[in-house]
């Protein structure tokens, strides 16, 4: 007999109706599929936390290697330093020493010295570097002249201030950014042969004064004892041998006067001066010399209340330069005009003057170096006249100019500004 043809159960328990069961087996599929979802989240996870591991042993072992490349620069970086010829030094922003390094020390005479900051530098260097530290400047370049047992040093020490960028600031690095760079360089050799190149160039410089002075003084010189010998020999022409004799001794002053302008420098006294009266008395110093030379000197005078802030001395040996200049090269029965005037011109005020002659003149191709220290024409001179001319205009804050045409003539021109 089958168990549901009885109407109670064998085991004396009811069954349970037939809507339960049905809800009883729906329970239990849900709960089987999320079973199912489970255990799939469940290996998601576990391949999720075996490749997040995998990335981890990666990352690690890259900053590892990372690490020790770092460690490697660090240690290349010590060892350049280390072995610069220059002396290194770094500092922190609390002025604290990070590194120096050898040759540093050498400079610095430190010796087995342990320094920790600037101040403790500063006494056993005895080199003021707090004070070179307080500058103000980015970028500071300084030559001190230290003394030691082997006598004195010279130190050339720059200083570079390092600014730390905005993206370490803000990466929340706690370590203490750097502050300043000094390097420092041993000019010692180079000092000393700066004193020699400058003693070489004064004595190359005597040395040329020297040639100079003896080509160029030995003709007059020589004019003059002949002069000398003939006053003594014809005391009735002696105003006709001593105004020669006088021209010889104004051509040796323009010489010596030449030489000792091209070899000078500095800035003149300058101050106001009547140039028509200066012009005059110059023309009248150099009159002996045209006279001599069988050449007509004429002074054409213009407004005698032309002012130049200028200097009298120097305007005379311009003066003397340019006529000295035109009665060489003009032959004898020639005339030089000289001439000044005033001239307006987009509202300023110039004085002008003019020195033309009636000499061979200058070619083209040679007229633009004219001015140019050691040029000569004609070879017979050393060519320093036009060049010191050109440098005393300079110095007068004027122009000096020359128009010339071959076998015409030249013509000089000065220009100042007048007062």
């Amino acid at each position: 007999m089958l168990p549901g043809s009885h109407l109670v159960p064998i085991n004396g328990v009811a069954p349970p109706p037939l809507h339960n069961q049905g809800m009883l087996a729906d329970a239990f599929s849900e709960f089987i599929s999320a079973s199912s979802l489970l255990e799939a989240s469940y290996r998601d996870l576990q391949q999720e936390v075996a490749h997040l591991g995998s990335e981890l042993a990666q990352r690690n072992a890259s900053l590892t290697r990372s690490l020790a490349e770092n460690d490697r620069m660090r240690a290349a970086l010590q060892q350049i330093i280390d072995s610069m010829p220059c002396g290194v030094l770094v500092l922190d922003a609390a002025e604290a020493i990070v590194t120096i390094n050898p040759e540093g020390r050498r400079l610095l005479e430190l010796g087995n010295a342990h320094v920790r900051n600037l101040r403790e530098l500063s006494a056993v260097s005895r080199i003021d570097f707090e004070s070179l530290a307080g500058k103000s400047e980015d970028r500071l370049d300084s030559e001190l002249c230290i003394p030691s047992a082997a006598g004195k040093r010279w130190l050339a020490i720059g200083n570079r201030k390092l600014r730390c960028p905005s993206a370490d600031r803000e990466s929340g690095d706690r370590r203490t950014p750097l502050e300043s760079v000094w390097i420092l360089r041993d000019i010692t050799a180079y000092k000393q042969a700066e004193r020699e190149r400058e003693s070489a160039r004064n004595t190359m410089a005597l040395a040329e004064m020297s040639t100079i002075l003896a080509h160029e003084i030995r003709n007059p010189l020589e004019s003059m004892e002949l002069f000398a010998g003939l006053i003594a020999e014809d005391p009735a022409q002696t105003s006709h041998w001593v105004s020669h004799l006088r021209a010889g001794i104004r051509m040796l002053s323009g010489t010596v006067n030449n030489v000792l302008s091209i070899h000078s420098g500095g800035n003149p006294n300058l101050a106001p001066v009547n140039l028509t009266a200066c012009v005059r008395s110059g023309v009248e110093f150099v009159r002996p010399i045209a006279e001599q030379a069988g050449v007509t000197l004429l002074l054409v005078e213009g407004d005698d209340s032309l002012v130049i802030q200028g200097n009298e001395n120097m305007l005379r040996q311009m003066i003397l330069n340019l006529i000295c200049n035109a009665i060489r090269h003009t032959p004898a029965g020639g005339k030089i005009d000289v001439s000044t005037r005033r001239k307006s011109w987009q509202g300023a005020i110039h004085a002008h003057l003019d020195i033309k002659d009636t000499g061979c003149g200058i070619p083209a191709n040679l007229i633009d170096r004219v001015f140019d220290a050691g040029f000569s024409g004609g070879g017979d001179t050393p060519g320093l006249g036009l060049a010191v001319c050109k440098r005393l205009m300079n110095q007068h804050r004027g122009e000096i100019r020359v128009s010339s045409r071959v076998n015409r003539g030249s013509t000089f021109q000065l220009e100042f500004p007048a007062l």
